[in-house]
């Protein structure tokens, strides 16, 4: 229900908020460095992360007629709204601006940071999540972090995902089509632990589910809009929110070193920017044409949509080899 209604929600609304945005001349700025090719895409409506964000909470909102809501689930969704609120103002400085920067970066870290601390403190002091760093369980490496060290890795984690995502998001469709994929994963492990609760013991798995196929149905559906040639972008309220979401299941769900291989595709986006800048300013040259590495191949002149689908198909590989992996610690745990 959570997916359906969010598919449904962002298919539907997101024409009327192109509509709107055109109306009211909200478009995209381009950086004057990018590929030649993505010049055409100036004025291209922005700011469609708000269709994403609306279509998850309202798929979310919908499931919960058969089920309870929980806290976790609650605060996770207020979460990935905060961060997308962050990302809102940052693209909404660019258009009023009609530049391609918004916040600067001092200030959209420090944003970052207050939600992701935000949610750190409520999640150890209010909802109690356990911290013990895991690949798929609660006590699967009985490696203790202690509160402080995991709001430290909490932190990390969300200010590193919305990072990621937004490079991530420099082709038609990339960003939510692989997406997709991602929450994918955290909607079949939270089901997992749903059924197996004494050897995961998490009491809101049910919900985080939930969250996650929500989130699932609200970028498939914003995929029908923004495939290429896209009619709208989802700029950083989008890319800084679906961020925020993956890396807050991965922590709920206690699959903290799993998040690596779930969310593979964006951490080699982000790497490949890491290593382009250290290369610059260690040694005078660039290892990439162009990062993200995903505009690297696009200099090397493969078409953007080829570019969009193979990021596609590796974002795939790394939701079932993540799925892999919690499925051999299930066995390896004795489970049957």
């Amino acid at each position: 229900m959570g997916a359906g209604v969010a598919l449904l929600v962002a298919i539907l609304g997101t024409p009327l908020l192109i509509s709107e945005l055109r109306v009211r001349g909200i478009g995209q700025p381009i950086r004057e460095e990018g590929p030649a090719g993505h010049f055409s895409k100036a004025g291209t409506p922005t700011m469609g992360g708000l269709a994403i964000m609306g279509a998850a909470l309202a798929g979310y909102a919908a499931a919960h007629v058969w089920t309870a809501f929980t806290d976790r689930g609650i605060v996770g969704m207020l979460t990935i709204c905060a961060a997308a609120l962050v990302g809102f103002i940052d693209d909404w400085l660019k258009v009023t601006r009609q530049r391609s920067l918004g916040l600067n970066k001092r200030a959209k870290i420090a944003g970052q940071l207050v939600v992701a601390l935000a949610f750190a403190l409520v999640a150890v002091y209010w909802l109690k999540v356990g911290t013990d760093l895991s690949f798929t369980s609660y006590n699967s490496l009985h490696l203790q972090l202690g509160k402080i060290g995991w709001v430290v890795m909490a932190v990390l984690f969300i200010v590193g995902g919305t990072n990621s995502v937004n490079l991530t998001d420099g082709l038609d469709g990339l960003a939510s089509g692989s997406s997709a994929f991602t929450f994918a994963a955290f909607t079949v492990i939270g089901f997992f632990q749903v059924r197996h609760p004494v050897l995961y013991r998490n009491p809101a798995s049910l919900d985080e589910a939930i969250m996650a196929a929500s989130m699932i149905g609200a970028c498939a559906g914003f995929l029908w809009w923004n495939a290429a040639p896209a009619r709208i972008i989802m700029g950083d309220t989008g890319s800084l929110g679906i961020g925020a979401g993956v890396a807050v299941l991965a922590l709920l769900e206690n699959i903290d070193l799993l998040l690596p291989v779930i969310a593979g595709l964006y951490v080699l986006e982000a790497t490949s920017v890491i290593v382009q800048v250290a290369s610059f300013r260690m040694f005078g040259r660039r290892v990439f044409r162009m990062a993200p590495v995903h505009h690297h191949f696009e200099l090397a002149g493969w078409p953007e949509t080829t570019v969009t689908v193979r990021f596609w198909i590796l974002a795939g590989l790394f939701t079932a080899l993540a799925l892999g992996v919690f499925y051999a610690n299930f066995l390896a745990h004795g489970g049957v």
